[in-house]
């Protein structure tokens, strides 16, 4: 009944349509524009762009200090695949936590992104849970042990940053969520181009209980995402968003096949298969694609017209290019 009531509530207080629609909604420049504004050469920056080279914060300051607090609390990993096709699979694996992160996990998904940086082979990324559940969050043994402000914020300031890298890659990337993805979870999904729903799974931004707002970036993603309500909404409901809602607000791209999903495998083939209709073609094209919507996406239109130049000079004339010529694919 409260959950049918909260449904109302978000789908009355925003209009969208079809996914991808929160594409329209623009979003102000951060440090990374502002640094372009200042007056870094967009060809360069369309460079770091095709190598996925996106940190948020300009400098590391703290970050080793962080990091050798987090390895002091260990458990599960952060396991990386890299497949010929071309797309990756990156697994949250710590199934005894339902997927928690522990700090060894943080420190280890900072190091997953910086791999798949420089893998200039990849086209596209998918993100899933082990265990057919998504991610429950942070470890609270590891919240605990650095529950004073000054440590938080360099942990939140860590996880912004490789959130932040994550998303910047140029790689199309989907968070494939089965079970629950929750509060840290719920970020890491945002932090993907894409989220696909399995038939029982849920997205929650579960902050609100723990006397907490989203730290790693989640909230300024959501946003953009769904839209400013939407996002109070969720936040402020702590609202449990099934698959079926999740489309209707534009949170889930797509949902998985009853019959296919549930099953590990089954899932993950089903989500390689959606992502293969968007990563069809060659590497430097699919990269560049990604690198001119992340352009847009994030940086004065000024700015991210002479990128989307920058980049469009690195394929303008290449092999795919000219192939394309010769055999007139434009008319097929």
């Amino acid at each position: 009944m409260v959950l049918s009531a909260a449904r109302q509530h978000l789908l009355g207080g925003i209009r969208l349509g079809a996914c991808g629609q929160h594409l329209l909604r623009g979003s102000r420049p951060g440090a990374w524009g502002q640094h372009l504004l200042r007056g870094s050469r967009p060809g360069a920056w369309g460079q770091h762009l095709l190598r996925g080279i996106g940190s948020v914060y300009t400098a590391a300051k703290g970050f080793q200090e962080i990091r050798e607090k987090l390895q002091a609390f260990p458990g599960g990993s952060i396991d990386l695949v890299k497949q010929e096709s071309g797309i990756a699979v990156l697994t949250v694996n710590n199934p005894a936590r339902m997927n928690a992160f522990s700090g060894s996990m943080m420190v280890e998904l900072e190091e997953r992104v910086s791999q798949l940086e420089e893998w200039t082979e990849g086209k596209g990324l998918i993100i899933q849970g082990a265990a057919g559940t998504f991610c429950s969050g942070s470890d609270l043994n590891a919240v605990r042990a650095i529950s004073n402000p000054q440590d938080g914020m360099k942990m939140c300031t860590f996880m912004q940053n490789a959130l932040t890298r994550l998303l910047r890659l140029p790689l199309l990337s989907v968070a494939l969520v089965e079970g629950n993805a929750l509060g840290g979870g719920a970020e890491l999904t945002t932090a993907c181009d894409f989220r696909l729903m399995a038939p029982g799974s849920v997205i929650q931004f579960v902050h609100k209980h723990m006397g907490l707002v989203p730290g790693w970036g989640g909230a300024a993603r959501l946003v953009r995402i769904v839209g400013g309500q939407n996002a109070l909404k969720m936040l402020g409901g702590a609202l449990k968003i099934d698959p079926e809602m999740g489309l209707q607000i534009g949170l889930a791209d797509g949902v998985l096949e009853g019959s296919l999903a549930g099953s590990g495998t089954n899932a993950l083939l089903e989500a390689e298969q959606w992502l293969g209709c968007y990563t069809a073609g060659p590497a430097p094209v699919i990269r560049a694609i990604k690198s001119v919507v992340v352009s847009g996406r994030e940086l004065p239109l000024e700015v991210a017209l002479r990128t989307e130049r920058d980049v469009f000079g690195t394929v303008w004339g290449g092999p795919a290019n000219l192939q394309a010529l010769a055999t007139k694919a434009k008319h097929k």
